[in-house]
């Protein structure tokens, strides 16, 4: 078996982890000071967020040098201390590969700018404007205001998906993809175990660029319809396999925002030689109103246990799936799908059972093993993220008011994964002697890694015994998913079966204690011994308030 498909993933965002020098700034003797700390929760794998030179204008995923190191972050020697110190404790890095987009500050970008006839303009996507001046088509950007910025220099306009200061790649150019390569092999070849691939189904738009779908009353049309999973996406995937990936024992996950399961399939199934998994963003959009995340609504419980059913069974002995139920990009999964009050330790090992028990690649993200929590800042000025800061002016023009602002942010802005890891009860949770680049969570002197490690019952070590569980137990990794109870609009049950071996997982997604009555069920806990649970005094029968308890028979 693939070694990937046993291994749990730990997602470091190296601004926001641990600070050596007192700069306020995470960086790289930082990570190397926490291993042990990794290597005792029982991960196997660090994904890296971005750590190359950048201007970070949008914390490092707008790259000036693919092969140099962000200067606050350290050195080249620094990371490759990392590496060493890594493989020591036969733990290993996946980078993250940024390549739908570089920084504006790029040398590829800076040369493109030049000219129409430089060798670089063809790196870079460079249109007219329409006859009347607009921009060549009407796709709006993910991060507010067009896709389109006009180039007063030369008079076209270059895309940019993200921020204007990240213009996307031009993947027809085959001196672009040959240069990705080069680049991609660079970091292989110093020893990294694979790649993250950061939107990577928006790498192949559609070549005649045509106007987006629009909705009255919104100021762009979408453009996604013609960049996500674009025409020649498989095509441009198989060759850097072949070119790359195909030399090298790696673990390959691709970001794919917009990719359903039938997409899924194609990029994962082993014979198409593309990516091992990708990252669905479909769990992640359930709680939206409409596909708007900034227009929340509850979640109905119903929607995740039939969106988990749809992943598990269509990827089942076909490709494979990554769980996740937090990253660099989302709030806080217990204030999120939990409870972040009475309820937040018991809720957040619920939550963790449940996912843990899927079949995938788990990936933790920081702070996530330890139950942290959403921020809430009183001030704007105290946020960091230029998508929450260009939506609030954004949408105070177009008339939201600034309590309703605020509370979008509260619930889902991007900075609420992005405060400052917690280590200890110390000023700024320990990670930082200087002014943090980001305020600390205020909850660290309750919520931190010192106090988890310190209690025998904490979330900390409930992960730990999560990761075990999936080393030593193969139905997690080959078992199949059977949904159970699938209209109770508060538990989630499933079971894995293979053979003779089967695992029950009840969750009560709720603060209420609920009765099961169905029958199968309560006959299955009868002969069942309980693999882990995150209650002690148990009835049968009953889940008591967040509860969460896998069953072995």
């Amino acid at each position: 078996m693939e070694w990937w498909k046993k291994s749990v993933v730990y997602q470091i965002y190296p601004k926001s982890f641990m600070d050596s020098n007192g700069d306020g700034v995470g960086d790289i003797p930082g990570i190397i000071s926490k291993l042990d700390y990794l290597k005792q929760l029982g991960v196997d794998v660090i994904w890296l967020s971005p750590i190359y030179d950048s201007p970070q204008e949008d914390n490092g995923y707008d790259i000036r040098d693919y092969q140099k190191i962000f200067h606050q972050y350290g050195t080249m020697a620094d990371f490759e201390q990392l590496l060493e110190e890594m493989h020591k404790r036969e733990l290993k890095l996946v980078m993250d590969l940024v390549v739908n987009h570089t920084s504006d500050e790029h040398q590829w970008f800076v040369q493109s700018q030049q000219s129409k006839d430089n060798e670089y303009r063809d790196y870079y996507i460079w249109k007219d404007g329409k006859d009347n001046g607009e921009p060549p088509t009407n796709w709006g950007s993910t991060f507010g205001g067009s896709a389109w910025t006009l180039d007063e220099k030369t008079g076209q306009y270059y895309l940019h998906i993200f921020a204007e200061k990240q213009p996307d790649l031009n993947w027809e150019n085959a001196s672009l993809r040959e240069d990705v390569y080069s680049m991609m092999k660079f970091w292989l070849d110093k020893g990294i175990d694979g790649f993250r691939m950061d939107v990577i189904n928006f790498i192949s738009k559609d070549p005649d660029f045509p106007e987006g779908d629009k909705n009255p009353g919104d100021a762009y049309g979408n453009g996604g319809q013609h960049y996500i999973n674009g025409p020649r996406i498989h095509e441009y995937l198989r060759e850097m396999n072949k070119e790359v990936l195909s030399k090298y024992d790696v673990l390959t996950v691709g970001e794919m925002p917009g990719a359903a399961p039938e997409d899924a399939q194609i990029y994962t199934n082993p014979e198409n030689q593309e990516l091992n998994m990708v990252f669905t963003f479909e769990h992640m959009d359930l709680d939206s109103k409409n596909g708007d995340k900034w227009s929340f609504t509850d979640l109905h419980l119903q929607d995740l246990k039939e969106n988990f059913e749809k992943w598990q069974t269509s990827l089942h002995g076909v490709g494979w799936n990554s769980l996740y139920w937090n990253n660099h990009d989302q709030p806080r999964i217990v204030s999120r799908f939990g409870n972040d009050g009475e309820y937040r330790v018991k809720s957040a090992k619920m939550l963790a059972t449940c996912l843990h028990m899927l079949q995938g690649t788990p990936y933790i993200y920081q702070g996530e093993e330890i139950g942290m929590t959403n921020v809430r800042f009183d001030k704007l000025d105290d946020y960091r993220d230029i998508e929450l800061i260009n939506m609030y002016h954004d949408r105070k023009q177009q008339g939201w008011d600034h309590e309703q602002l605020m509370a979008a942010i509260y619930k889902k802005g991007r900075d609420n994964a992005r405060t400052p890891m917690q280590w200890n009860s110390r000023e700024n949770g320990g990670f930082t002697t200087g002014k943090p680049w980001i305020k600390a969570n205020p909850v660290y002197t309750d919520i931190n890694a010192e106090q988890a490690l310190n209690d025998e019952n904490s979330i900390f070590y409930y992960y730990q015994n999560l990761i075990q569980l999936r080393k030593k137990h193969d139905i997690i990794t080959t078992g199949n998913f059977e949904l159970l109870l699938r209209e109770h609009p508060h538990i989630f049950a499933y079971k894995r079966v293979e053979g003779n071996q089967q695992l029950l997982v009840l969750c009560n997604f709720s603060d209420q204690e609920l009765v099961i009555e169905d029958e199968q069920i309560l006959l299955f806990i009868g002969e069942a011994s309980v693999l882990i649970a995150n209650e002690d005094a148990r009835e049968n029968g009953k889940l008591s308030p967040y509860e969460g308890i896998v069953y072995s028979l």
